[in-house]
């Protein structure tokens, strides 16, 4: 396993990460419970949920997944092994994660709240890095929008005052570092001066959605984590399961999260069917699983600190974590990016 600075924290992270959100909804607490176990004994030390978690989003079942890792640690006696990141959520019309039933945003009070709640269901004292899981101010999110800006007048809280709140629980030992989350790189850098200018902790990576088809961190992103050592912690490599072929011409495979959920519109653009299948034609063209070469782009891109795998069940979680035993050549890399060029980020 590699291992990769996160931020500028002197912290080394795995270079595959541990996602969590399915935990509490299509999997169970052994089954989690499992996934860890497996995860650290193949050297992932970093694993990433939610207060919010698991998903789909919902009174009945949010914070079962963070509760799952926290029986884990009182059980293994472990915390000391794993660097733990988990989110507090954005602004947002839920109203279950709080106890005065209001919905969600960045105010002091509610991350505060959301801390405490979080490290309670964790049974832990601190976490590694807590990251703002998407911004108080309006951004297209999770695909909705596209590429377009459109600015909207909102009285959203000051980016300087969200930080001024995280750094009172960095202060109180309750975080050791803050990260963000689905933002942009005008407000990746907007924290960054905030911190610069007024002594306020600095943001050390964000995580955002980054696969074969949604290629968009590279056009701003990617240069402020390499001059600011801000790298990209990349969620949905797999294109929520599209490029595993899963989804192939129309299979429905049953208990998968399109067939339950059906929450993928994000991967179901018009021209997203014809950019998978130049990708699956690339894996089949040099002997490899679809899902472990969506997966090993991700890992070996330089702007990336590390790759967030989920999985359902076991073998879905060892293709992943062994894609990064793929040789990355020349070649893959010629290949990919001429299918890149005629079908670009498709899924934004």
């Amino acid at each position: 396993m590699e291992y990769r600075e996160l931020g500028r924290t002197g912290l080394k992270v795995s270079s595959i990460c541990l996602g969590t959100m399915t935990w509490g909804e299509q999997n169970t607490e052994a089954e989690g419970h499992a996934q860890m176990d497996y995860a650290l004994d193949q050297g992932i030390n970093f694993f990433d949920t939610s207060e919010m978690y698991p998903v789909p989003p919902k009174a009945e079942t949010q914070g079962r997944t963070e509760t799952i890792i926290g029986t884990w640690f009182k059980a293994r006696k472990n915390r000391d092994k794993v660097i733990l990141a988990s989110k507090v959520a954005g602004r947002s019309p839920m109203d279950w994660l709080r106890d005065d039933k209001s919905p969600t945003e960045h105010s002091r009070k509610q991350i505060l709240e959301a801390v405490d709640k979080s490290l309670k269901r964790l049974q832990t004292d601190y976490i590694d890095l807590y990251q703002l899981h998407w911004p108080d101010r309006p951004v297209s999110l999770f695909g909705a929008g596209g590429l377009t800006y459109t600015h909207v007048d909102f009285d959203s809280h000051p980016i300087d005052e969200i930080l001024e709140t995280l750094g009172e629980v960095v202060k109180a030992g309750k975080v050791r570092h803050i990260g963000l989350s689905n933002e942009t790189p005008w407000g990746t850098m907007k924290f960054l001066h905030y911190a610069e200018t007024k002594g306020l902790p600095r943001v050390q990576s964000i995580q955002n959605a980054y696969n074969l088809t949604n290629r968009i961190f590279e056009l701003g992103g990617a240069e402020i984590a390499h001059q600011e050592g801000v790298g990209l912690l990349a969620y949905s490599p797999l294109a929520q399961g599209y490029l595993s072929g899963k989804y192939r011409n129309g299979a429905l495979p049953q208990g998968s999260r399109k067939q339950l959920f059906n929450r993928l519109q994000r991967y179901e653009t018009p021209k997203a069917a014809h950019a998978f299948e130049n990708y699956f034609a690339i894996a089949e063209k040099h002997g490899l699983d679809a899902s472990q070469l969506a997966n090993q782009f991700v890992t070996t891109r330089p702007f990336v600190t590390s790759n967030i795998i989920g999985a359902t069940t076991m073998e879905q979680l060892k293709l992943a974590v062994t894609s990064r035993e793929i040789a990355w050549t020349k070649e893959l890399e010629t290949d990919i990016a001429a299918a890149h060029l005629d079908q670009p980020n498709p899924c934004p």
